[in-house]
């Protein structure tokens, strides 16, 4: 007779990452199963820790925007923007008309290339191969738009204290239209592959649900918090350079899971298309740099004697006939500008939610304190509440869907 074998009771630890292709990153997550099952998850960070907070304190105001902008490398412009925002509020300034609306572009472009490069993560990781290719390719386009406007594809430090570093090329206006003729096609192209595709419905319907008032006493934002219902985007609820002129509206779903937040960035890229489109039409001549002397390089006066696009040889003709403007530009190089004394935290809404930036100054050429809030950092707080009680397989839709950028949350 055979003898009837215990229930089993142990569980088994694994960890799920920092080496694995399915957790954007160096991610590590300590899982807990009983079988396929997820009884308990702890999220490790700090494998990816490159002390740019740190290092900021230790570069003038304007060279910290070469450390803030490798913060989310996928979304460059926010830190530029966020951090930038915070300082000319200490300096009291503003940055020029053409400049804000640059400034917008640019980052409502980046929105799109970064929730076209979750997209095509989250469906190579769920086995959707083919939109992983097709938002690729138009993601290549807008970062072929950077590299015409800044001159690199990623990393730009193109936002500056008081404005931008330079101003459009000739032809990158045309680009971007051409950009916006062509994405809303495609964007009907991933809804057609993708939401009605029963497949790819029960890998995210139900999966990673979380609860709004849940979420927002976990402090999270941006997407997440949104497809589960509650309204809140920075834009709209504390605007910045002049999006409160903007016509867009803020997607929201209620289902709370992997699918209403696929839908919400979807949707959200139809909006940024909506806003670029606004910020070509408002496009007028003018500086993209504060004239204070004081705070702006000379290489950064946009319209000289010429007009617009012809700043070089203006720059070229006062540093070598100016002996003062030849010094000036020394001494803003070398020792950058004081900024009043005081603290702010300026927020910015970035593809993942509140992009914070906490600066404080003492009245010296450097930041005293400087502090990001990241929000993947925050949002991967949410990953046990997530996938605990579901499936090892479900793991990696839940954390897709948060869409964490490990340089954000590391810093």
């Amino acid at each position: 007779m055979a003898t009837i074998q215990p229930l089993r009771e142990e569980t088994m630890i694994i960890n799920m990452g920092p080496q694995h292709p399915s957790t954007h990153g160096v991610l590590r997550l300590v899982l807990e199963l009983d079988g396929e099952y997820v009884v308990s998850c702890r999220p490790v960070l700090g494998y990816l820790h490159t002390g740019i907070e740190k290092n900021t304190e230790y570069r003038t105001w304007q060279q910290g925007v070469t450390f803030v902008t490798r913060a989310d490398y996928l979304s460059p412009f926010f830190n530029e923007l966020g951090y930038c925002l915070a300082v000319e509020r200490l300096l009291g300034i503003e940055a020029p008309p053409r400049a804000q609306v640059i400034r917008v572009m640019t980052n409502e472009l980046t929105r799109i290339a970064s929730h076209l490069l979750w997209l095509a993560t989250t469906g190579l990781e769920l086995g959707a191969i083919s939109i992983m290719l097709y938002a690729w390719r138009e993601r290549e386009v807008i970062l072929r738009i950077f590299e015409m406007i800044t001159g690199l594809r990623m990393n730009h430090a193109y936002i500056r204290v008081g404005g931008v570093v330079m101003d459009l090329p000739e032809g990158a206006s045309e680009q971007v239209r051409d950009f916006l003729d062509v994405m809303p096609g495609r964007l009907h192209e991933y809804e057609e592959l993708l939401t009605g595709n029963p497949i790819w419905r029960q890998r995210t319907e139900g999966v990673g649900h979380v609860p709004g008032d849940e979420l927002v006493a976990l402090g999270v934002t941006g997407p997440m918090l949104r497809a589960a219902g509650i309204d809140w985007d920075l834009r709209k609820q504390l605007p910045y350079c002049g999006y409160e002129t903007y016509d867009f509206d803020v997607p929201l779903r209620t289902a709370g899971d992997c699918f209403a937040r696929y839908e919400v960035r979807i949707e959200e890229i139809r909006q940024s298309l909506r806003i670029v489109e606004q910020c070509l039409d408002r496009l007028e001549p003018g500086p993209v740099m504060v004239e204070d002397p004081k705070l702006r390089w000379p290489a950064e006066l946009s319209v000289g004697p010429d007009g617009i696009g012809n700043s070089e040889r203006y720059v070229r003709h006062i540093m070598e006939e100016s002996m003062e403007a030849l010094i000036n530009h020394f001494k803003i190089v070398t020792q950058g500008f004081q900024v009043p004394a005081g603290e702010v935290y300026q927020a910015v809404e970035s593809p993942r939610g509140e992009l914070g930036y906490y600066v404080v100054s003492n009245g010296g050429n450097r930041p005293y304190r400087m502090h990001i809030r990241g929000p993947s950092f925050v949002n991967l707080q949410a990953t046990p509440r997530m996938v605990e009680g579901g499936l090892v397989a479900d793991v990696v839709a839940s954390v897709a869907s948060i869409d964490p950028v490990m340089g954000d949350a590391d810093r």
